[in-house]
């Protein structure tokens, strides 16, 4: 029976060791179907899931990863890319389905003003905000929101530097939805910052503007594959009412 999410999220660890067993790759698939529907900054979805089954690859990636374990016995893998340099393509693909989700005719006075709100958000702000040359257009934009946001509130985040952290957020939540998608078939998994990134992109022949956001292990967790007790700071440390 799939658990239910408190349950998987319960039931997630970092798995270290895994079995010599195979996973189901339809199923890990399927979880990377759930990691698609993540929430993402703009709708612009800049991810990529580099879903690795064929062993010569896992050989390769397992020694990118510094032959860690996690990565030595995963019996599959997934590599989480953030794309940023995709953000025309992608805005692009929303101007389309916006077209096409106000084809109709006759269409109310509301639907119409949320259209043209729509369109201009992907035709004029987003280009706005991610066009750069160099980080230097970037850093210009940077001092006029500052310069604005002195009278009013403004989105700040103009920098090449801004955008990227933007894009591994969204990939890094796409990542988590998998995870727990795993963890709720019985599927584990364990996210490595451990690698080296430059040998992973060889390995996937990934294009310049490709970045690796994690490399995530995947299996069937041995009995040693969990290396302790989970550890939290006290919750009273980080959560605070306001």
């Amino acid at each position: 029976m799939e658990k239910t999410v408190s349950e998987a999220i319960s039931y997630r660890r970092s798995v270290r060791v895994y079995k010599d067993e195979s996973i189901d790759s339809d199923k890990v698939k399927q979880c990377l179907v759930n990691a698609s529907l993540a929430p993402t900054s703009s709708n612009l979805q800049l991810w990529e899931f580099y879903h690795v089954t064929d062993k010569g690859t896992l050989g390769k990636l397992a020694k990118a990863c510094f032959s860690q374990s996690a990565a030595r016995t995963a019996q599959q893998m997934v590599v989480v890319v953030s794309r940023k340099d995709l953000w025309r393509k992608r805005a692009k693909s929303n101007l389309n389905f916006i077209g096409n989700s106000y084809a109709k005719e006759g269409l109310s006075e509301r639907d119409v003003k949320r259209k043209k709100m729509a369109s201009g958000y992907y035709s004029k702000l987003i280009p706005t905000v991610y066009t750069d040359f160099l980080g230097i257009l970037g850093f210009f934009k940077y001092l006029a929101f500052q310069i604005v946001g002195l009278f009013r509130p403004i989105y700040r985040q103009a920098r090449l530097s801004d955008m990227r952290i933007v894009a591994h957020k969204s990939a890094g939540l796409a990542a988590q939805n998998f995870m727990i998608s795993m963890a709720a078939i019985g599927y584990d998994t364990c996210p490595m910052e451990g690698s080296d990134t430059l040998r992973v992109k060889r390995i996937l022949n990934l294009p310049r503007g490709a970045e690796i956001n994690m490399v995530i292990g995947c299996g069937i967790r041995d009995e040693k594959g969990v290396y302790g007790p989970r550890f939290r700071v006290p919750f009273e440390e980080v959560y605070f009412e306001v």
